[in-house]
Order: C-alpha cells, then sequence, then structure tokens
C-alpha cells in the first residue's frame, strides 16, 4: 500500500510539473507574441495635444498601422505617426500624429487660407467649414519627404514650421480610434 501511495504521489507531482511546464511555455510564447506585434504590427498611442482637432481630440487613443509603408505607400490625406523630426529640439514628444498633405516632388502653398498642391486648390473635407490656413509658401517638397500639417490649422506645430519630414522618420498609419467609447472607429 505504501508503495501505491508512493506512486501516485509521484505521479501527481508529474503531471503537476508537466502542467506547470506546459502553461510556462504557453505564457512566453503568449509575450513573445505581444511583443511582436506591438513592436512591428500595430501600436496604441494617445492624443496630447489639440493640433488635429477636430478629428482628434486630446486624450483619444489610436490604433496605428505600423507596417503601412513597409507594404504600402504614403498617400495625400493619410494620418501618420512620425517620430520628432531633428529639426525641433524643445519638444518633450518623442512622436508626432499629422495628416499628410503634399508628397515627395510635389509644390505646396496656402494663399487667401487655402492649401494649393502643384497649383491645384487642395479639397480639405476633413476641416471644418470656417477653417482658414495661414498662408505659406510655396515649398517644394524633396524627394523621400512628405510635408504634414495639423487639422487645427491656427494650434499645429507642423512641416510649416519644421520643414518636410523624411518619410524614415514615419512610424505607420493611424487605423483606429479606440477611445472615448462614443468615438470609436476611423478617424
Amino acid at each position: 500500500m505504501n508503495m501505491e501511495t508512493n506512486d501516485a504521489e509521484g505521479s501527481i507531482r508529474s503531471d503537476l510539473w508537466r502542467s506547470v511546464r506546459e502553461w510556462g511555455v504557453v505564457i512566453v510564447v503568449a509575450l513573445l507574441a505581444a511583443f511582436a506585434i506591438r513592436m512591428f504590427v500595430v501600436q496604441t498611442y494617445f492624443i496630447p495635444s489639440n493640433s488635429m482637432a477636430p478629428t482628434l481630440e486630446v486624450g483619444d487613443r489610436l490604433m496605428v498601422a505600423k507596417l503601412a509603408f513597409r507594404v504600402g505607400q504614403v498617400d495625400r490625406g493619410d494620418l501618420v505617426v512620425f517620430n520628432r523630426p531633428q529639426s525641433i529640439k524643445n519638444s518633450q514628444l518623442k512622436d508626432f500624429v499629422k495628416r499628410v498633405v503634399a508628397l515627395p516632388g510635389e509644390q505646396v502653398q496656402a494663399i487667401n487660407g487655402v492649401v494649393y498642391v502643384d497649383n491645384l486648390p487642395l479639397p480639405e473635407k476633413y476641416l471644418p467649414e470656417n477653417s482658414m490656413t495661414t498662408d505659406f509658401g510655396p515649398v517644394d517638397v524633396p524627394k523621400g519627404q512628405i510635408f504634414v500639417m495639423g487639422d487645427n490649422r491656427s494650434n499645429s506645430r507642423d512641416s510649416r514650421s519644421f520643414g518636410a519630414i523624411d518619410v524614415d522618420l514615419l512610424v505607420g498609419e493611424v487605423f483606429a480610434r479606440i477611445w472615448p467609447i462614443r468615438s470609436v472607429g476611423r478617424p
């Protein structure tokens, strides 16, 4: 009887140890998968300022597709997240969210409050009806760079102040707002 008890206890310990190892492997794999997804595929971002209002408000949380520009191209109108350009030295922010207004090789300017790209008015349906853009330019966007602007034109630090940004600074494209709940969806 004593030998049967020892065998039963040994079997229970062996089963318990096997279960602990299996769960440990599952947890490690899940953590590695989550890290890989965050590192290479999708990341969340928080909006700290009103430079993109009314499209994005302070406190909004966004999902950003990090592979968007590795498998596709940047298009005018995209909402993009990019690393702080070197020309901005006095900012606590590491990343910025802006809208792509002009692409490499294009010329952009604002005349009488209207943005023009290659001398054609840019339809900006995402801006509030009475929005005016302060006149600037013309600016020739160099090859490998894009011109970005905030939707809150009177309160946005963007390419008008720090110049066109190198496409290598792009982190990804905003594809969803996940907070606040009332505004979940594509911004």
